[in-house]
């Protein structure tokens, strides 16, 4: 990392968008799957703004991708998901970042990360099935450790709890929507809906 770091940055874990969202094969085409997933991601990191935002990835097009769309890149081969994402959140921490709110790509209504972070400790946003974490805010140095994927948000929560951080937890609507099955296709009409 070479630019100087905020106080605050918000860290964006993009897979390839080729291999992105396998699980709606059955609804999408390969070409719609890769389109979708950009899309999720480009919203993601618009909604990080007016936040720094970092994508850790693995991916060339990725990486290239996100330079185009203002992002910062850490690159990080062959780490998983949880290895990327500790070691994005360790370095932002070397460059003098306080605070990283990382946030996952598949969040196609999200509008706002920033005010997340305006409460000490530990934030989560479980989705809409209290089962994932669709975003965590964490202190950068505090030495928290992801883990991901089923049953992530309450090892989360205990992770919070273990480093004896104050532990918020905020349900967010377009924030716990997350894009994993098909039926995830039809969401809510958001006009509609508080933002």
């Amino acid at each position: 990392m070479s630019e100087p770091a905020a106080a605050r940055a918000v860290l964006v874990p993009v897979k390839s968008f080729r291999a992105a969202k396998a699980r709606l094969a059955g609804a999408l085409s390969p070409a719609e799957r890769a389109s979708l997933a950009r899309a999720m991601a480009e919203a993601v990191v618009r909604a990080g703004a007016p936040v720094p935002v970092w994508v850790v990835c693995d991916d060339t097009d990725v990486a290239e991708w996100a330079s185009g769309v203002g992002a910062g890149v850490l690159w990080k081969p062959g780490r998983g998901l949880n290895g990327a994402v500790n070691e994005g959140v360790d370095d932002l921490a070397g460059a003098g970042v306080e605070t990283v709110i990382v946030a996952h790509a598949d969040l196609p209504h999200a509008r706002s990360l920033a005010w997340l972070a305006e409460t000490p400790g530990v934030t989560l946003v479980p989705d809409r099935h209290d089962d994932g974490t669709n975003v965590a805010v964490v202190p950068a140095s505090s030495g928290f450790g992801f883990a991901y994927g089923p049953g992530s948000f309450a090892r989360h929560a205990d992770e919070a709890r273990r480093l004896g951080l104050p532990l918020r937890v905020v349900h967010e609507p377009r924030l716990a929507w997350d894009v994993d099955r098909p039926a995830d296709l039809d969401a809510p009409d958001w006009d509609a809906c508080p933002s």
